[in-house]
C-alpha cells in the first residue's frame, strides 16, 4: 500500500501527522521537509530567539514519539497526480495514497538596487534569526524595511537590545491589515520607544561598496545603516505545484470547505498554502498566514485525510493571531482587513477592545493588552453576529463605550 505523505515539515505538517496517527492510521507515514531542521515554532524568531532569551532547542517541537519517516533536507519538486508520485530534488519519485500539502511560505526578498550587498537580511527561518542576531549589538544602526507584523517585532527587539532603529514602509501606517486605529497606535508605540519612522515613502535602493552603508528613499532621504532587515511579507511555496493540475486562488491552492484541493480528493492542504471559503468572510476564499491557523488547520486536514470526501468536516475556525511588541500584546480574531468600521467597545488606560464590522455584521475583534477578553469575542464571532448584537451583549459591562471609528479615516 502506498504511504500517506505530508509535504512540509512545518507546524501545519506536524499537526497533520499527529492527527493522522491519533486518528488510528497504522500505515506508512512520510513527512518531507526542505530544511534540515525538525519542525519548529516561528513566533519566537523575531522576538525571544532574536533577543537571546530562547535557544534553538526551545523553538523546536518534540517529534520523536511520532511514528513517521522524516525526509528532512529534501525538497519536493513536482506533484504528479497521474502517477500519484512526488518528485524530490534528488530525482527520487515518492509514491503516495493521499497527500497533505503544508509547505508554508518563504520570505519575500529585495530584488531592486543594491540587492547583492552584504548586510541585507530577511527573517523566516531559525538560521535567518541566528544570522541576524549576531548583528544586533548595542549602537548598531538597524533599518527595517516593512512595518508589518515581522517588521514591527524586529524593530521592537532591536530597540530592546540597544540598537538605533529606523523603520520604513510605503504604507501610511504600521500593520495596515488591522486598520487605521491600530496602525496609528502602533506608530505611536514605536515612536515612543525611539524608533525613527518613515511612513508613506518607498525605498529607492540600498547603497554601499560591497557592504550596506545606507538606504535611499523615494523622497530623497538617506538613512545610514549597518544592517537592513527586509520584511516585505511572504510568498506561498506553491511554485513546485505548477503543472500539477491543481487550481490556485489568493496565492494558495484552492480548496473546498474541508481543505480538500478542488479537483482531487486525495490532496488536502493546511497552513499558509491553503485557500478555502470561510463563512465569516461571507463564503469568499481566504488564505491565512498565522500560527494558530497553521496548527488548527493542520490537525483538521490530517483528520479529513483519514476519511472519504463525503465524511469530511468543514474547517470554520475563526482565525486568531497575535504580536508582542515592547510591553504590548496585540491580538486579533476574525478578518480585520475586511472591516469597514470599528467600534471601541472596551477601554481603560493601557488596554482596549475594538470590534470591526462590514455591512453591519461583526467580522473581527482586536485587543490591546486584553488577552482574557479576546476569547469571548472569538466565541461570539463563531455565530457571525450583527455588530449591534455584540454591542448589546457588552452593554452590561461597565467598560463598554460604543465609540465608532470609521476604518476609512
Amino acid at each position: 500500500m502506498k504511504p500517506m505523505v505530508i509535504v512540509g515539515a512545518s507546524l501545519a505538517g506536524l499537526r497533520a501527522a499527529q492527527a493522522i496517527r491519533s486518528g488510528g492510521y497504522e500505515g506508512d507515514l512520510v513527512v518531507v521537509g526542505e530544511e534540515q531542521r525538525p519542525p519548529y515554532t516561528r513566533p519566537p524568531l523575531s522576538k525571544e530567539l532574536l533577543a537571546g532569551d530562547h535557544d534553538v532547542a526551545r523553538c523546536e517541537f518534540d517529534h520523536s514519539r511520532l511514528e513517521a519517516t522524516w525526509r528532512l533536507g529534501e525538497r519536493a519538486m513536482q506533484l504528479d497526480l497521474g502517477t500519484r508520485e512526488i518528485e524530490l530534488q534528488s530525482g527520487e519519485r515518492l509514491p503516495f495514497s493521499r497527500v497533505v500539502l503544508a509547505t508554508g511560505c518563504r520570505a519575500r526578498t529585495w530584488s531592486g538596487v543594491g540587492a547583492g550587498l552584504e548586510g541585507l537580511f530577511t527573517l523566516r527561518t531559525i538560521d535567518d534569526a541566528l544570522a541576524l542576531k549576531e548583528t544586533l549589538v548595542p549602537g548598531a544602526r538597524i533599518a527595517v524595511v516593512g512595518a508589518g507584523f515581522v517588521g514591527c517585532e524586529v524593530a521592537a527587539t532591536a530597540t530592546k537590545l540597544g540598537c538605533t532603529v529606523t523603520m520604513v514602509d510605503i504604507a501610511e501606517r504600521t500593520i495596515t491589515p488591522l486598520g487605521p486605529m491600530i496602525g496609528d497606535r502602533c506608530r505611536e508605540l514605536h515612536a515612543g520607544h525611539g524608533v525613527e519612522l518613515h511612513l508613506g515613502v518607498g525605498v529607492r535602493g540600498f547603497v554601499g561598496d560591497g557592504r550596506l552603508a545606507a538606504i535611499e528613499l523615494d523622497d530623497g532621504a538617506r538613512i545610514e545603516a549597518d544592517v537592513a532587515v527586509v520584511a516585505l511579507g511572504a510568498i506561498p511555496n506553491t511554485d513546485w505545484l505548477d503543472g500539477s493540475g491543481l487550481s490556485f486562488e489568493r496565492g494558495g491552492v484552492l480548496c473546498d470547505s474541508t481543505l480538500t484541493a478542488v479537483g482531487d480528493h486525495d490532496v488536502l492542504c493546511a497552513g499558509d498554502v491553503a485557500s478555502w471559503p470561510h463563512p465569516l468572510a461571507g463564503g469568499t476564499v481566504v488564505r491565512v498566514e498565522h500560527w494558530t491557523n497553521a496548527a488548527e488547520q493542520g490537525a483538521a486536514a490530517g483528520r479529513n485525510a483519514l476519511v472519504e470526501p463525503d465524511q469530511r468536516a468543514s474547517y470554520e475556525a475563526v482565525p486568531y493571531f497575535w504580536t508582542d511588541q515592547y510591553d504590548v500584546k496585540l491580538q486579533a480574531v476574525g478578518f480585520p482587513a475586511l472591516a469597514t468600521e470599528y467600534q471601541l467597545l472596551e477601554e481603560e488606560p493601557g488596554r482596549f477592545v475594538a470590534v470591526g464590522s462590514r455591512d453591519g455584521n461583526a467580522v473581527a475583534a482586536v485587543a490591546w493588552n486584553a488577552p482574557r477578553r479576546l476569547t469571548i469575542y472569538r466565541r461570539a464571532l463563531d455565530e457571525q453576529p450583527p455588530i449591534d448584537t455584540i454591542r448589546t451583549q457588552m452593554a452590561a459591562d461597565p467598560k463598554a463605550l460604543g465609540a465608532t471609528i470609521e476604518a476609512s479615516a
